[in-house]
């Protein structure tokens, strides 16, 4: 068990103020979230703390995950009157640091060597998609996934999808597209291993982010009208 102590600068000193524990549903969207956009910062006194910024559009996801948060939290999400992003920090707190040292190597984010204990739970995944996943779907062809490894090394992906493999069932391939002569990392999940990444994800993905999901992402008002005529016309 994480047992955290929060931390301030007080006469030049770290004080400790209280302890908390991390909740495993914390945990879960801890490692989901610092696969994603997530980010921790180092206070200099032996504590960290969660920093959360997504666009305006994903005002659901953020309060979702402040309502996961709530007790390490000082202050609810804020919206920035300029990027309109939604944001919020946790307090620091010296377990978020163990993740830090976890995560984090001369301060760069990335994939621990031993991931495949960390990414375990499908709300670890689901959050990792919400933030870097991107669905790929032709009604009656084809659907697939992809999820955005920029941030890390081939290598590191490798982990990842060894991870996907081990503890999910779930096949993927590492694709190393080019644009503009730079090349991005990400995780491709093909036939082989949607519908076991579906299963695991769609239990956990949030109202806001179906369009994500076959077929939710191809109803668009206009293609909800399409299918209303095509229902009526069937039923005539």
């Amino acid at each position: 068990m994480f047992i955290g102590f929060l931390h301030r600068q007080s006469a030049g000193k770290s004080v400790i103020i209280g302890t908390m524990d991390l909740s495993q549903t914390q945990k879960d969207i801890i490692v989901g979230t610092l696969l994603g956009d997530g980010s921790l910062e180092y206070d200099k006194f032996k504590a960290s703390r969660l920093q959360i910024k997504q666009a305006d559009r994903k005002k659901e996801y953020v309060m979702w995950l402040y309502e996961n948060m709530a007790d390490l939290v000082k202050t609810p999400p804020k919206q920035r009157p300029d990027t309109l992003q939604w944001y919020f920090s946790t307090r620091s707190l010296r377990p978020l640091e163990d993740f830090r040292r976890i995560f984090y190597v001369n301060g760069r984010k990335t994939v621990p060597v031993n991931i495949k204990g960390l990414l375990k739970s499908p709300i670890s995944l689901a959050v990792w998609f919400m933030d870097d996943g991107t669905l790929d779907f032709r009604e009656k062809s084809h659907y697939s996934f992809s999820i955005s490894a920029d941030d890390f090394t081939v290598e590191e992906a490798r982990l990842l999808q060894e991870a996907l493999d081990k503890n999910f069932g779930i096949v993927s391939t590492i694709q190393t597209p080019s644009s503009r002569g730079k090349r991005y990392t990400k995780l491709y999940i093909g036939k082989n291993g949607r519908h076991r990444f579906l299963e695991s994800i769609r239990p956990h993905i949030l109202p806001c982010f179906v369009y994500k999901l076959p077929p939710e992402n191809n109803l668009t008002p206009q293609r909800l009208i399409l299918r209303e005529r095509k229902a009526l016309n069937t039923v005539r």
